[in-house]
């Protein structure tokens, strides 16, 4: 059986995480993105699994220390070479 995994589903993991490390850190949405130096609206747009750029998901990532773990991840899943494609 196949594990499909949809672009929603990683989108949405992705802004539940940045909320969850968000609100861990006792931060508010404004002073992450003036942190990131990004909008409020796109924190919120994140957190909600909204369309964001690819440097925006990323400059989240940075600051809460998980970039190294993506990275590690995408070495990973790129020297085992997946064959299967869903496109």
């Amino acid at each position: 059986m196949l594990n499909v995994v949809t672009i929603k589903d990683v989108k949405v993991k992705i802004g539940e995480t940045c909320k969850q490390l968000r609100k861990s850190n006792n931060l508010s949405r404004e002073e992450l993105a003036e942190t990131l130096d990004i909008s409020r609206a796109t924190i919120q747009n994140i957190e909600y699994g909204k369309n964001a750029t690819l440097d925006n998901v990323l400059k989240v990532a940075n600051h809460f220390g998980f970039l190294p773990y993506i990275f590690n991840e995408i070495d990973k899943a790129n020297t085992s070479q997946n064959d299967i494609s869903l496109y």
